[in-house]
């Protein structure tokens, strides 16, 4: 069994649901009393968010990146970092250590691409809606056309990220604002939607909609759990 790195902690509510996806991988896949191999670097998310609204991303990379030499040199094989919006320093970690990421969009995108999926709606944080690093991935590489909701929805779904789930905060009336965004994409010809953001499913989950959502955190862990196995 290989050893998963993980770089957490953006926020260590869903750093703790990588966790325990990964272990559960493993053990429906090995049974009895396995478990995952992890080494998880943990880092202070309010140092991160601060900066993020700073548009500070060079020291976001720098912070990262040191983070991850740090779980290369205890000895990982492979690296996830475990938040959609920090993948956009994910070419300067990469290009700093010897060890290959598993991109989460990659992930995605592969399983959006085997369900037979081209159009999707993507909910995140402000700057994964709105920035190129994670929608021109799914566009130039895979070939999917991806939908955003309005300035006005962007900028909600945004708030209650930060202010509400990241805080371990889930309010039903912020589920029923996401619901009501999500229904708008599919309204406008998204076939499903991608959870872009790894706390989104602390408060939306599948039994909530019949539009078909795609969990990051999940498809991102069951990949770490096969690579892990291969």
């Amino acid at each position: 069994m290989k050893t998963i790195g993980l770089l957490g902690g953006m926020s260590w509510e869903s750093s703790l649901n990588y966790y325990k996806a990964i272990n559960e991988g493993v053990k429906a896949r090995l049974g009895g009393l396995h478990s995952a191999k992890i080494l998880m670097y943990s880092v202070n998310f309010a140092e991160i968010e601060q900066l993020q609204h700073q548009g500070d991303w060079s020291t976001c990379a720098t912070i990262l990146t040191d983070a991850a030499k740090s779980i290369e040199s205890a000895g990982a094989d492979f690296l996830l970092i475990c938040t959609n919006t920090m993948h956009k320093v994910a070419p300067e970690i990469d290009a700093n250590i010897g060890i290959p990421i598993l991109h989460i969009a990659d992930a995605t995108a592969e399983r959006l691409k085997s369900d037979g999926i081209d159009r999707v709606g993507l909910l995140g944080t402000r700057f994964t809606m709105e920035q190129d690093f994670y929608k021109s991935r799914l566009i130039e590489r895979y070939g999917i056309e991806v939908l955003v909701p309005n300035a006005a929805e962007r900028e909600l779904v945004h708030d209650v990220i930060y202010n509400e789930l990241c805080l371990g905060k889930i309010k039903p009336k912020s589920r029923e604002v996401y619901l009501a965004i999500i229904d708008s994409l599919a309204n406008a010809g998204a076939e499903a939607i991608i959870l872009g953001c790894t706390e989104i499913a602390l408060l939306v989950e599948q039994n909530h909609t019949h539009i078909k959502l795609y969990d990051t955190t999940q498809i991102h862990a069951e990949q770490a759990v096969a690579k892990a196995l291969e």
